[in-house]
């Protein structure tokens, strides 16, 4: 990267308008918009083999277990991730996180032919490891380089770029499986058109710089430390199960990807035919780039005062989460494991007036995924500015959140009565509301001077190797 040779100093870097462009390859914008394209291809693509339910199979069996194994290793490789990420940086942590995705869509192109669950189990476990290492340096990205008063911006701009992978995935099953109205396996073609895709992420990933070389139009870096070492991450990421902040975010974690199981293979899995459920995954994922653009708007803009601007946005999202629970409640009462063959056969996107109720449920779901989960990452974005820090608080993030999904896809293995899953999803979610309103209130301060202060305080650096940084820029 010999044109950026003084990025570390930041001199030469903001000092002309060329440099001052927020289309440099250094720039914010141009860095979240990188990652955004690497999960379009790798979790982009997994969210849509996943949402067709069972992972595109008939039998949902080897797709639980698999999905279990991957959520317990995401659990602990998620909270490890972000010390991870500090250690290596964001290229070798995310090439190493994306090969796993490409190996576990080859597992399912393995299970068409053979039916052995083994490798599709073993592929989950692995993915789980590559999972974790690739959402903590992803959210260590998104929340960190972007300016404190725009992250509401960058991380809508991340999740619209980020879905459609699971836009343009979902396209994939329901073309290569069009003229299957009935229940069955997606095709071989479809497990390599995600495998493509994937591979394409992968090598992407290479393309993201270091958060010490990452300079804002105001000439800040978003670290001033290089790279970290094993010890003081160790530390760090023990601290963090004693941290009030983040134990007042465990509900919200547990509960973000806790109602996926129930969503993919209990909603869409059970009410639809194949092509269909691929049909309804391009709105599943696309109604996500809406939801995240509309919560996104709300936090950055709708009031001048920041911790203003947090509470509003968690009251949307929880009348919102409210009213399309509620409307998932009293569609669950029509149908149970009793009724699954007679609603397979029914629901095609063909069938009318049958098929817009439940679609447009599922849709919504869709909707409140992402606001939910842009609103969480809002919140932990304004906790602190630094890299360093933030990607521990995301990787314990999504540590949690990972934990929540491999119980679910098991309470789904043992055949839980689907009321009572959506009576689960539904409570843990409304429990997450008052709980990050305190944390809005106790911990996001309007003042970024303050907010700096308290950052400084939680990352403490100590005998490493250390890069200082001018936060202004020289003028000569």
């Amino acid at each position: 990267m010999g044109s950026y040779g003084d990025e570390e100093t930041g001199n030469g870097l903001t000092n002309s308008p060329t440099n001052n462009s927020i289309f440099r390859y250094n720039s914010p914008l141009v860095q979240v918009g990188l990652i955004g394209l690497v999960c379009f291809c790798c979790p982009g693509m997994f969210n849509a083999l996943s949402g067709m339910g069972g992972g595109g199979q008939v039998d949902h069996t080897a797709s639980n277990n698999a999905n279990t194994a991957l959520y317990t290793a995401f659990a602990i490789f998620g909270i490890l991730g972000g010390g991870i990420y500090n250690i290596l940086g964001p290229q070798k942590t995310l090439f190493c996180g994306c090969s796993t995705y490409i190996l576990y869509a080859g597992s399912f192109l393995y299970y068409n032919h053979h039916k052995h669950q083994a490798f599709v189990v073993v592929a989950g476990g692995l993915l789980g490891v590559g999972a974790g290492l690739l959402w903590a340096a992803q959210g260590a990205i998104m929340t960190s380089y972007p300016p404190h008063d725009r992250k509401g911006t960058y991380i809508s701009m991340f999740w619209s770029i980020f879905n459609m992978g699971g836009v343009i995935g979902g396209l994939i099953p329901f073309v290569s499986n069009y003229n299957s109205t009935t229940a069955a396996s997606v095709n071989d073609g479809t497990y390599i058109g995600f495998m493509v895709f994937m591979a394409i992420g992968t090598f992407l990933s290479l393309a993201i710089l270091h958060p010490s070389k990452v300079v804002r139009n105001d000439g800040s870096t978003c670290t001033n430390i290089k790279y970290s070492s094993v010890s003081v991450e160790l530390i760090q990421i023990l601290k963090l199960f004693g941290n009030w902040k983040m134990l007042l975010m465990v509900p919200a974690s547990w509960a973000s990807n806790f109602f996926y199981t129930y969503q993919f293979n209990n909603v869409n899995g059970v009410l639809f035919n194949l092509r269909t459920r691929g049909l309804n995954n391009v709105f599943y994922w696309g109604a996500q780039m809406i939801g995240s653009v509309f919560i996104g708007f709300i936090m950055d803009y709708s009031f001048k005062s920041r911790k203003a601007r947090g509470l509003v946005g968690i009251i949307v999202v929880g009348l919102l989460s409210t009213a399309i629970w509620g409307g998932g409640f009293v569609k669950q009462l029509t149908y149970s494991h009793d009724d699954v063959p007679h609603y397979i056969v029914l629901l095609d996107f063909k069938d009318g007036s049958k098929f817009a109720g439940p679609f447009v449920l599922y849709f919504s779901y869709g909707l409140l995924d992402a606001m939910f989960q842009s609103m969480v990452y809002w919140v932990i974005g304004a906790l602190a500015d630094d890299s360093e820090v933030l990607s521990r608080y995301t990787g314990f993030y999504k540590g949690i959140q990972s934990a929540g999904g491999a119980v679910a896809w098991q309470v789904d293995s043992h055949y839980v009565a689907f009321m009572n899953q959506l009576i689960t999803n539904w409570a843990l979610t409304t429990i997450s509301f008052p709980l990050l309103v305190a944390l809005v209130v106790l911990a996001v301060k309007d003042d970024n001077k303050d907010e700096e202060g308290a950052t400084k305080e939680v990352a403490i650096p100590s005998n490493r190797d250390i890069s200082t940084t001018v936060d202004k820029p020289n003028k000569e």
